[in-house]
């Protein structure tokens, strides 16, 4: 999966001298795990994860 980067560039002076300028860039890494036969212990046990508030996980069942 493809690192999003959001930048954004903001005046360093509130009034003059536009050509000076700060930047400033968000990094959001995705990561995706494939997880072939899973079992209801190996889903408890992932729902239970205890992570960051800043990480997202989000579970999908997806039978064939």
């Amino acid at each position: 999966m493809p690192t999003k980067i959001k930048k954004y560039t903001v005046l360093k002076s509130p009034h003059v001298n536009k050509d000076s300028r700060e930047q400033f860039e968000i990094r959001i890494h995705g990561r995706m795990i494939d997880i072939v036969s899973a079992t209801s212990d190996t889903i408890d046990s992932l729902m239970k994860l205890d992570l960051a508030p800043e990480v997202d996980v989000e579970i999908r069942s997806m039978n064939k």
